[in-house]
């Protein structure tokens, strides 16, 4: 199936259905309603509004991974990205099957960062700053009363299964957007006062919450594969993987200078996947969840840019019909993997499972699945 990309606008969200569309959006309905309590859909904030329309629950991966971890649903479709999938599948039991309408549909900041790059990187840094490894020692996150100083992991989200293996095993933390500062403050109890974070692999998020936390960026240097450190990395305390997000990138301080020039009290608030420097002009920065409570707190008239992908700026101008909602980047497109979940694909699964199939079964082998969930079980013990 091919299925083409709209314009770049937020003018393109049309809530209304063409015939066949209608045809597919009612079959999905029909579907839903024989599987009943066996079937959850979890949808992310990014997706289409006619997948949004099929969620049981829409959210960011936080919320979503916890809707998984609460589920006892027989089949769990996630309308999201492969390494969603991934953690859904960690996060549940053998009895419960993960699927992912189509397969295609991954994340180009997961795959900046692969297992074979992490070992080497992990390695050769701590070679060059003489930390310690926490799997040398019996309990990897009492780290701190030992008096030592560790290199401490932490992954976003946003990473492969086997990633979050490496983490959960070398006594590490996955994190979201909406608990980056609690699960960094958490690496840095374990890694003690003179010891640092490998964070990877978004720079920015990285970047961004550490600099909330009051560390200089001095102490924040980057590490590029094949490359190395650009600055310093003995006695930094947060290394940085050079991944970025295609979308997130593209907004910058000039876009929000020609807002502000436009709209003098408007709002402008960001994802902290955002460059730096653009988050430091923003009037405020957070996870997805974090932009929705924070549009709809806004007052009645308020003028508010928004820095993040264009499905979730599209439906929060269609929430709040009483505030000037706009995308920071006029130009911006949905984020391209998860535009590929389409409500054909969704209606495919379902039909096939009805017929007794486990259609695009996300499975993480076992021997990943053990250092994973020790990851993602310290991350759901993160408030915020």
């Amino acid at each position: 199936m091919t299925v083409s990309l709209p314009m770049c606008s937020v003018d393109f969200m049309d809530t209304s259905l063409s015939a066949e569309e209608q045809a597919i959006s009612d079959r999905i309905t029909e579907l839903r309603v024989q599987l009943g309590e066996d079937l959850l859909i979890l949808g992310h904030h990014y997706q289409r509004d006619s997948i949004v329309m099929h969620a049981d629950f829409l959210g960011d991966s936080f919320m979503l991974s916890q809707k998984a971890a609460e589920s006892e649903a027989k089949y769990i479709v996630f309308c999201g990205v492969h390494f969603m999938a991934e953690s859904a599948d960690i996060l549940t039991t053998d009895e419960q099957h993960v699927v992912l309408p189509n397969l295609r549909a991954g994340c180009s900041m997961a795959d900046m960062a692969t297992l074979t790059e992490v070992k080497i990187a992990w390695d050769e840094i701590i070679a060059q700053t003489g930390l310690t490894d926490p799997i040398t020692r019996s309990d990897p996150v009492a780290l701190a009363d030992d008096g030592g100083s560790f290199l401490v992991p932490v992954t976003y989200m946003n990473s492969s299964a086997d990633l979050k293996d490496f983490v959960g095993r070398h006594g590490g933390i996955v994190c979201t957007s909406t608990n980056a500062t609690g699960a960094l403050q958490w690496a840095f109890d374990r890694a003690g006062p003179n010891g640092a974070v490998l964070f990877f692999p978004d720079q920015h998020l990285g970047r961004n919450t550490g600099s909330l936390m009051g560390i200089d960026e001095s102490l924040m240097p980057t590490w590029t594969p094949g490359i190395g450190a650009m600055g310093a990395i003995k006695g930094s305390r947060i290394i940085l993987w050079h991944g970025f997000c295609s979308v997130h990138k593209r907004f910058t301080v000039p876009q929000v200078e020609e807002f502000r020039a436009r709209e003098p009290e408007g709002i402008v608030v960001v994802h902290p996947e955002c460059p730096k420097e653009t988050v430091d002009v923003s009037d405020a920065n957070g996870s997805t969840q974090f932009i929705r409570n924070f549009v709809q707190q806004q007052a009645p008239g308020a003028r508010i840019a928004i820095g993040t992908e264009i499905n979730m700026v599209a439906r929060l101008a269609q929430e709040h019909p009483d505030k000037h909602i706009e995308c920071l980047d006029d130009e911006i497109c949905p984020c391209s993997t998860m535009y590929m979940i389409h409500p054909a694909y969704l209606m495919d699964v379902l039909e096939r499972i009805i017929d007794g199939e486990v259609p695009n079964h996300i499975q993480v082998p076992k021997s990943i699945k053990e250092g994973s969930l020790l990851g993602l079980e310290r991350m759901l013990s993160i408030k915020k």
